[in-house]
């Protein structure tokens, strides 16, 4: 079976994510000794090394804030349902652009039995109280599967989850009145949430990565210390800091970038 890491890069205004994937593609062979293929609608630079380019086009998707850019940027992130047919692998590990990959955790999940499998909770890595609710959405408190990091594998079970997320998506106007959503923005987040809770029967019952998904949020301040140790600096009731050498999910776009610039 061919297994390989899956990584949708489309830069924005302020972002590049292209080259976010390219820094990953690294960490990823080091750490998990995988084969990565980019999908981005972007010439791609003959010293990145990809062992697959896929170029495909993408929708904007909305303008979002983050507290360490300066201004709002685009969204690109329409065609995350296309990973299923875009993916050369048999066995996929699709990970967001800026999900860092610090360790060889990743690897516990390739064998696992499941055909599709991805996170059902996140934490944000300072402890923050007010972080459950990125955990669940809309006006019943739909708990939420996250896109960050998915492991499919071919099969029917796999193809109808992103066939359904598709459905979600384009049919979003409705299901976000259904489940309640408190903004009109589509996200993949969403649509994968609904689209499991779909094929479980509405049951809720699915297996899910058995660890939180560790994120750093843009409001705090994300630097390296060295190749795979990063510090995030936060306020508390004081200015703190704590070290991490782990896989994490980095959200402040801005400080990610400068840590990739930093190794380019």
């Amino acid at each position: 079976m061919t297994t390989g890491v899956l990584i949708f890069a489309y830069n924005n205004e302020l972002v590049d994510y292209l080259a976010m994937a390219n820094w990953s593609a690294k960490n990823i062979r080091r750490h998990l000794d995988l084969p990565v293929a980019v999908v981005t609608d972007q010439s791609v630079p003959g010293n990145y090394r990809f062992e697959q380019i896929i170029h495909a086009k993408t929708t904007s998707g909305y303008t979002r804030k983050f507290a360490d850019l300066p201004e709002n940027v685009t969204w690109h992130n329409g065609n995350r349902t296309d990973a299923y047919a875009l993916s050369p692998w048999k066995q996929t590990l699709v990970l967001d652009a800026d999900y860092v990959v610090a360790s060889n955790q990743l690897k516990s999940i390739l064998n696992l039995k499941q055909d599709f499998i991805a996170h059902n909770q996140t934490y944000d890595v300072t402890n923050n109280s007010g972080w459950d609710e990125h955990n669940y959405f809309g006006r019943n408190r739909m708990p939420m599967s996250w896109a960050t990091v998915m492991m499919f594998r071919r099969s029917a079970h796999a193809e109808m989850i992103f066939e359904l997320m598709a459905m979600v998506k384009q049919n979003w106007d409705h299901y976000k009145n259904l489940y309640g959503t408190n903004t009109r923005t589509y996200r993949n987040d969403y649509a994968l949430s609904i689209a499991q809770n779909i094929l479980s029967g509405h049951t809720l019952t699915y297996p899910t990565i058995p660890w939180g998904l560790a994120s750093v949020s843009h409001e705090h301040k994300l630097t390296q210390i060295d190749q795979d140790t990063y510090r995030v600096d936060y306020t508390a009731d004081k200015p703190r800091w704590i070290t991490l050498k782990q896989d994490f999910h980095a959200m402040g776009k801005g400080h990610l970038g400068a840590i990739v610039a930093n190794n380019s």
